[in-house]
């Protein structure tokens, strides 16, 4: 596992503690995260959303650098599957 995987696990462990439901973060060239209610880990399944974006984009939405809506509408980050857990995400990321 990379120390980017790592570090994204760990920021968005301690954002996504009441999350209900399941997400994939799909890091471009790093691999994939899994957030669900077992909590968050690197891995990869099915979820009801996947996000996907470069390291560098999630790291920035981590942050607090860059906010999840804008980057969606800019094509920075793609949503593919229920765009209301995609919604409950942002917030809670933002």
């Amino acid at each position: 596992m990379s120390k980017v995987i790592d570090g994204a696990v760990a920021l968005l462990g301690s954002k996504l503690r009441n999350f209900d439901g399941s997400a994939k973060f799909v890091l471009d060239g790093e691999g994939t995260i899994i957030a669900d209610a077992s909590g968050v880990r690197a891995g990869d399944g099915e979820a009801d959303v996947t996000l996907t974006a470069s390291a560098e984009v999630f790291r920035a939405i981590l942050e607090g650098e860059m906010n999840p809506t804008t980057a969606f509408m800019t094509g920075k980050l793609k949503v593919d599957g229920s765009m209301p857990m995609a919604m409950q995400l942002g917030a809670a990321l933002s």
